[in-house]
């Protein structure tokens, strides 16, 4: 799961994605496009919201994507088309692209829906918890 900073949107991502994938053996963890925040706690709102529903994602810290991660993961889900594009630069080879994913296409195919950075304010991180709940339950019950 990959977002700017690492602190909102992807740190949201890969706790509701891991709560609904127990069982699957998945490895799932998140990076920022950025090394803004790297080492900080996920901020605070999206603690809270997921705490609110029964999900604890304070112990993460925020870290930056890595070409290296392609070599790691099988899939690599993008918050919002600007962190494809950053992303996508650090891929080698049409096979690391292919693993680039936005996330919200799980729930609605080709439709490019970006989560919105909700940093600012201006899209709550209830609605953000919402839309990757929903994409998050598509994934699994693709698996």
């Amino acid at each position: 799961m990959v977002c700017l900073g690492n602190i909102c949107r992807s740190p949201l991502a890969e706790g509701i994605l891991a709560a609904k994938a127990k069982g699957l053996g998945w490895e799932i963890e998140s990076a920022g496009t950025s090394g803004f925040h790297s080492g900080e706690k996920p901020d605070k709102r999206s603690i809270r919201i997921a705490k609110e529903n029964g999900i604890d994602i304070s112990q993460q810290r925020s870290k930056q994507f890595r070409a290296w991660d392609f070599e790691v993961y099988d899939i690599i889900y993008v918050m919002d088309s600007s962190n494809y594009q950053d992303v996508i630069k650090h891929a080698q080879s049409d096979e690391e692209r292919a693993k680039v994913k936005l996330i919200m296409n799980e729930l609605e195919p080709g439709i490019n829906i970006n989560v919105p950075d909700p940093y600012y304010g201006e899209f709550g991180f209830e609605n953000i918890f919402t839309m990757l709940d929903q994409a998050c339950n598509v994934i699994v019950a693709n698996a």
